[in-house]
């Protein structure tokens, strides 16, 4: 089984979503990884601000950054190797780099249940 991390710019919390106007790409990532862990895929996200030394620990992508910038972040590393740099994967590219089916990030729906109001009559004296 692979294991993905994505190494991702600083920002405010671990997934980016606070505040009132998130990102929709950071909640279309933070989805889409919390589906594959719930999966039992190893998926890691390291915040440059909260965990500054996994991104010293990982010598590609610590010579990345040195050598690009923080531009060249979010770099995602499947299995040891860098596969994407400077924007998150799309949902394809995640399923290719894990070798996935689309199924795995199929959201079963939500089940409806619906409600029947009966309204009691008043009753007369």
């Amino acid at each position: 089984m692979s294991k993905m991390i994505i190494y991702e710019p600083a920002m405010c919390c671990s997934t980016g979503l606070c505040g009132v106007g998130a990102d929709p790409e950071l909640l279309r990532i933070s989805t889409v990884v919390n589906t594959l862990k719930k999966s039992g895929m190893t998926v890691d996200r390291f915040n440059l601000s909260s965990n500054p030394q996994e991104f010293v620990t990982n010598t590609e992508v610590n010579k990345m950054i040195m050598d690009s910038g923080v531009d060249c972040l979010p770099i995602t590393v499947v299995d040891g190797k860098i596969a994407k740099t400077a924007a998150y994967p799309t949902n394809e590219e995640l399923l290719s780099f894990l070798g996935l089916p689309e199924s795995a990030l199929a959201v079963e729906p939500k089940r409806v249940t619906t409600l029947k109001l009966v309204q009691k009559g008043k009753k007369t004296k």
